[in-house]
């Protein structure tokens, strides 16, 4: 399965004209993000849902901190019944530079979200939710109209929330785009599923990647950077040093974004930083790539921002050439 992912910080009409093209060049999926600075996720879904035919729509990721369970229920399963029934719920535990400039305490996050998904998936089976967690409780909270069949999928990284999607999501949106993550990732994926007793292929296993794709690799690899430079500012020590990136450089790097000075950012992303953080290049590096993602057992792969340098060439390259390859 391939996914595409757009970042509504552009006019939520020119996504839609995007997600349309998206579509037509063969993708199951289009991801939208939730962040309060942007368009809202649920009223760009909405639009999405009008404008196309057959594209699941999903949340990329939202969280349960900025809405109440219900009112986040109530939102995706507007978006399913407007769309005919494809909306998925794409849910992770957050950002907490976000959440602290929003004034909102960032608590708990494997409890908060595996209590949400529990009350999630009571409210879309239109039951009269009872449900006195430690952080999420629902007090007789039911939905008036049928939510449908809405998968929910977790947006995880941490060894205990990858655990956490195996015992309790449809699928798993992991920030990788490299094998060696994905090694790390599926066996903690697996571990959660047999704790639960579920197989793994009931997990939509998702590569969340940086993609950029040009007939050029220069231009591909440029398109990439700075959203790589981001991804290297904001990874675990422990992910650079598998691999072989000396943590040293989220100082550099951050400090640089710190100080709004792209010239030193770019600078500082290696071609090994590259090769670890981003799936970039021609369709044939791409696909080269993509293959040793499915053996270690990705069953989706979602192209992240940026796509490429010229978003409507890279959407069609991708549908031409590896999605109809």
């Amino acid at each position: 399965m391939y996914g595409i992912e757009f970042v509504p910080s552009d006019p939520v009409l020119k996504i839609a004209h995007y997600t349309k093209l998206a579509e037509q060049n063969g993708f199951d999926n289009v991801w939208i993000t939730d962040h309060y600075n942007n368009r809202d996720v649920y009223t760009t879904l909405a639009i999405l849902a009008i404008n196309t035919n057959t594209i699941k729509l999903g949340s990329g990721v939202t969280n349960p901190y900025t809405r109440n369970v219900a009112v986040a229920a109530s939102s995706i399963a507007a978006v399913n019944e407007i769309s005919g029934g494809r909306a998925i719920l794409g849910m992770g535990p957050g950002d907490k530079a976000t959440f602290d400039a929003m004034g909102i305490e960032w608590v708990k996050p494997l409890t908060t979200t595996r209590e949400t998904v529990s009350a999630l998936r009571e409210l879309f089976a239109g039951k009269k939710v009872q449900q006195k967690g430690e952080l999420v409780s629902l007090a007789g909270a039911q939905m008036a109209f049928s939510a449908g069949n809405i998968p929910i999928y977790l947006g995880v990284q941490g060894p205990k929330m990858l655990q956490l999607a195996g015992e309790i999501a449809d699928g798993a949106l992991i920030n990788a785009s490299h094998p060696k993550d994905f090694e790390v990732a599926v066996k903690e994926i697996k571990k959660g599923a047999d704790s639960a007793g579920r197989s793994m292929k009931d997990i939509d296993v998702t590569a969340y990647a940086c993609f950029s794709i040009d007939k050029k690799v220069d231009k591909a690899l440029n398109a990439a950077k700075i959203v790589v430079a981001f991804i290297v500012a904001g990874s675990p020590p422990m992910v650079l040093e598998r691999h072989g990136i000396d943590p040293g450089v989220i100082g550099t790097i951050g400090g640089a974004i710190a100080k709004g000075d792209f010239g030193t950012v770019m600078g500082a992303v290696t071609n090994e930083m590259m090769d670890a953080f981003a799936i970039y290049g021609t369709p044939a590096d791409c696909v080269a790539r993509i293959d040793e993602l499915t053996k270690m057992g990705v069953t989706q792969v979602v192209a992240g921002s940026p796509i490429g340098p010229d978003k409507e060439k890279a959407i069609k390259l991708i549908g031409k050439e590896i999605i109809g390859g």
